[in-house]
């Protein structure tokens, strides 16, 4: 019998994304010192909204990630709504972010990227 799992997506820069290519797609790197929080993304377009009008501005590029996670895992914690009906995510505390990872399902992968 197959695990239930739960597909989010992750936007991303291009440091970000450098590391998760040098886990060979399989996990998401620690979280910086003043990130307190890792934050999945339950649809696609918010995700898409973030990495397009966030990440790829100044000269920059923003991609957006596909992933699955166990659904049991993910039962632990609510999901957040940060705004309109699709702004929602959630909330993975950073001490928590190595467990998490070990819950992924198959690779990361790149669905999409923007440039400025």
């Amino acid at each position: 019998m197959q695990e239930e799992t739960i597909t989010l997506y992750r936007p991303t820069g291009s440091e970000e994304l450098a590391l998760i290519a040098e886990s060979l797609y399989t996990t998401f790197p620690p979280r910086l010192f003043w990130q307190p929080i890792f934050y999945p993304v339950l649809f696609e377009e918010y995700a898409v909204q973030i990495a397009r009008d966030w990440n790829a501005r100044d000269g920059n590029s923003g991609y957006v990630t596909r992933f699955q996670v166990r659904k049991a895992f993910l039962d632990r914690y609510e999901v957040q709504k940060v705004g309109s009906a699709i702004h929602q995510e959630y909330w993975i505390p950073a001490e928590e972010l190595d467990e998490f990872n070990r819950n992924i399902v198959g690779p990361i992968e790149v669905i999409a990227e923007y440039h400025s």
